[in-house]
């Protein structure tokens, strides 16, 4: 058994009746608009003590507080693309830049849509992050990138990356198992994948990651720690995570050619990673000489605008400038 439902959202109707529960009646009040609906919860709210009161619309399963309820109600149009799980999977390229800048992997990008319009991932997380939603839909957005990827029939011996927020994983022995049953259906190896924390997710509980990245590896797959200079590249952290892959934010690769303090940087992480075996990726590689300084230190692989733009397919990346 899996929680594959776990947060589902509430589509909020057009129009419908709204129930407003206090502690001693229940009231119904028909709404004809979207607009109206976020009238009267505004409303309520200036009248009404928060704590005391519920709550929600006829086709809704759960009651909510009126604060919470008004967040939905503005976004609407997120709900319903949470709920419609209308997103793609878009590809980047990762080069072996100490192997002929050969074909290493693809991260799995999340790119929502709504009516025909792009909306920002970091807009959608944020959203689903306040809204008590972002276990949905962090959930979706990984099985919309492992079946995205096996459309692609990519060689076994490409990588996968796949991200994740550690937040919406309570109980990893438990909250990944519907992960775990989409690659199986999928018939993609686990050797081939590698999952890795978002570098919007603030990392408090080191020991909860500690016990996801375990249940990963403990399925035959591979973790990787985004954005390392934020905080916890430290011998000690490392250590105790022992995560496949550290990833190095475009911060500190942009015109680290020039800059010294990106280059001791860049130097220092290699040596911590060199005493644990871990493998460094650069992201964020836009210029030929960024590319060069990264080989040349022994990055083992670069990512990057240089090497391949995000595509809905996966493409043999061809260096921008190079032959």
């Amino acid at each position: 058994m899996y929680c594959k439902d776990c947060g589902v959202p509430d589509i909020i109707e057009q129009t419908g009746t709204l129930t407003i529960q206090t502690v001693d009646k229940q009231v119904e009040r028909f709404y004809p608009s979207i607009a109206e609906l976020e009238k009267e919860i505004q409303q309520l709210l200036l009248v009404s003590d928060d704590s005391e009161i519920l709550v929600k619309t006829s086709s809704m399963r759960g009651k909510y507080a009126p604060e919470h309820f008004l967040k939905l109600v503005q976004n609407s149009e997120l709900v319903e693309l949470v709920a419609n799980q209308s997103f793609t999977t878009h590809f980047q390229p990762i080069i072996d830049l100490q192997n002929k800048d050969e074909l290493f992997a693809y991260e799995c990008l999340l790119r929502p849509q709504w009516q025909g319009n792009s909306v920002p991932p970091f807009k959608l997380f944020e959203f689903a992050r306040d809204t008590n939603l972002h276990n949905y839909l962090d959930q979706k957005a990984r099985e919309s990138s492992i079946v995205s990827a096996s459309r692609q029939y990519l060689s076994e011996d490409v990588k996968i990356f796949i991200n994740f927020l550690p937040s919406s994983i309570y109980n990893p022995e438990f909250c990944l198992q519907h992960t775990f049953q989409i690659v199986q259906e999928n018939n993609i190896a686990p050797s081939q994948l590698v999952f890795e924390v978002v570098e919007s997710e603030k990392i408090l509980d080191i020991d909860h990651l500690e016990s996801i990245f375990k249940t990963y590896k403990q399925s035959g797959m591979q973790v990787a720690l985004d954005d390392v200079g934020a905080g916890y590249a430290t011998l000690e952290v490392l250590e105790k995570l022992q995560p496949d892959f550290v990833k190095i934010d475009r911060k500190y690769i942009s015109h680290c050619d020039l800059t010294l303090e990106k280059q001791l940087f860049l130097k220092s992480v290699m040596s911590l990673a060199a005493k644990l075996d871990i493998k460094v990726l650069a992201e964020g590689i836009e210029r030929p000489e960024e590319l060069e300084f990264c080989r040349n230190i022994g990055i083992h692989y670069g990512q990057g605008y240089l090497i391949g733009k995000p595509s809905p397919d996966t493409l043999t990346p061809v260096l921008t400038g190079q032959s």
